[in-house]
């Protein structure tokens, strides 16, 4: 299966070529060159593990033994055997996407990349180690970590903005054993520390290095294929439990930082599921908001630190891939990804805009507004989120209101609360008390949900990786390794 740049489509390159570069060589992000045919139907007739695995055949045909990778991907890795478990809140529906090793949504991409990197390795008869350069702004990080720990023949990097992250997400990442991984944070935001990655990207491109660079960031189409699982799986549960009938559409709102999450929705409806309108959701941090209210994106505004440091983004890599794939041109793509570079900003066409504003409606949540949602969801429903998840409720509510639509609407909760119990204790009306460890204890104590056994740990772990770097340094920090 073939598939190209969005800046050029005559940089191509097979599905496992693309998994294994990561980044294309123009700077660009690959996309298929057409969808297979798909039964989409039928793939709802599987198992979570099922459905990832007829969804990546069709989409990474050039890597074999599939059923096999998936199940060494998630066997035994999840708190339950659905992975991606639909729960009723109030009129909506929660899709938990936190039940994995390391608690946030990423787990779901990050279990099967490496599956997905080894194999294409072995295909391609890639024989030097391969270097993972990854840039985190609080899950991704520690889901590659834990995903590539002592991964044969791989390596893994990762940046991470210095005060950037909670305090729990930091003790993952820090205290990460493995004798490949390498942690470090950097000096700046996280889209420093993106716009590094990238950068070490293109400088090395014709460098004669000691590993092949690739990447674990949702740029690579490796990441970003196996999140269109649990939409699917969302949908299924909606059937199975007698909310929808075959063919109805389901709405979606995506708590989305870097775009990746709200993309795999977006893929899901192109292989046929019946997707409805796609709800962006942004924190303070809301350039994706303007961008599909408006079609100008301009990243040229202050980053705000939030308590929801996932979305703390203002570069958002993977919206690329939606500007080709719904213009067809990448003429158009480059030209927009240039001004973006050197300008700060830039407005697509009209015709462009109105075929994204027919499919994706977008909205934004302060704190303060997380904090009320999150306080209200606990008082109405006695249900636990985290600020990440308060946003798509938040998005999802306003869109019900302001439009009448009555689909059915599933609000994906993208990480634990037990991540941000400082945040969450705060707007459930309780007094947050000593450290980060301490508040999850704090949080069980008062709300009597099981603390994540990978979170539970952090405490007694011993910090390993507590260098902090220049953007400048990041570089010489990569060749160094």
């Amino acid at each position: 299966m073939i598939y190209h740049s969005t800046r050029d489509v005559n940089a191509q390159a097979d599905s496992a070529q693309a998994v294994l570069e990561g980044l294309a060589p123009d700077g660009g992000l690959y996309v298929p060159k057409a969808l297979p045919p798909f039964d989409w139907k039928e793939c709802l007739q599987g198992s979570a593990m099922d459905m990832s695995t007829a969804i990546l055949s069709a989409l990474l045909p050039d890597i074999p033994d599939m059923p096999e990778l998936v199940k060494k991907a998630y066997t035994g890795k999840f708190a339950t055997a659905e992975l991606t478990p639909t729960v009723p809140v109030g009129d909506m529906h929660v899709l938990e996407l936190f039940h994995g090793p390391t608690s946030a949504f990423k787990d779901v991409a990050l279990c099967m990349l490496p599956q997905l990197l080894t194999a294409a390795k072995t295909v391609k008869g890639v024989e030097e180690d391969i270097l993972i350069l990854t840039a985190t702004s609080g899950d991704t990080g520690k889901a590659a970590l834990e995903g590539f720990k002592d991964v044969d023949g791989i390596k893994i990097c990762v940046f991470y903005p210095d005060g950037g992250v909670s305090q729990v997400q930091r003790a993952q990442m820090v205290t990460q054993e493995g004798g490949n991984v390498t942690v470090s944070a950097v000096v700046g935001n996280f889209d420093d520390a993106q716009t590094g990655v990238k950068m070490i990207f293109s400088a090395c491109r014709d460098k004669e290095m000691k590993h092949r660079l690739s990447s674990a960031n949702s740029i690579n189409i490796g990441r970003l294929a196996p999140q269109i699982m649990y939409y699917f799986k969302a949908y299924r549960d909606l059937l199975d439990a007698g909310k929808i009938s075959l063919g109805d559409e389901v709405n979606f709102s995506v708590p989305t930082g870097n775009f990746g999450d709200i993309l795999a929705g977006y893929l899901a409806k192109q292989l046929g599921l019946p997707v409805g309108m796609l709800i962006c959701a942004s924190n303070a941090n809301n350039v994706l908001t303007d961008f599909i209210r408006t079609g100008t994106y301009d990243r040229m505004r202050p980053l705000y630190k939030t308590n929801s440091p996932s979305m703390d983004i203002l570069v958002s890599s993977n919206l690329e891939r939606l500007l080709y794939l719904l213009s067809e041109d990448a003429d158009l793509v480059a030209s927009l990804m240039k001004r973006l570079n050197e300008e700060g900003s830039y407005t697509v066409p009209a015709e462009l805009l109105r075929k994204i504003q027919a499919q994706f409606r977008a909205d934004f949540c302060d704190d303060a507004a997380a904090d009320e949602v999150m306080g209200r969801v606990y008082r109405d429903y006695g249900y636990v989120c985290d600020p990440h998840t308060a946003s798509g409720w938040l998005a999802a509510e306003n869109y019900v209101n302001q439009t009448g639509d009555e689909r059915a609407m599933v609000v994906l909760s993208t990480a634990s609360p037990y991540k941000f119990p400082e945040a969450v204790l705060k707007a459930i009306g309780e007094t947050p008390a000593g450290d980060g460890f301490d508040q999850m204890d704090q949080l069980n104590a008062v709300t009597g949900v099981a603390t994540p056994k990978n979170l539970a740990g952090l405490r007694e772990k011993a910090e390993r990786h507590t260098g902090v770097i220049e953007k400048s340094q990041m570089l010489e920090f990569v060749l160094s390794l």
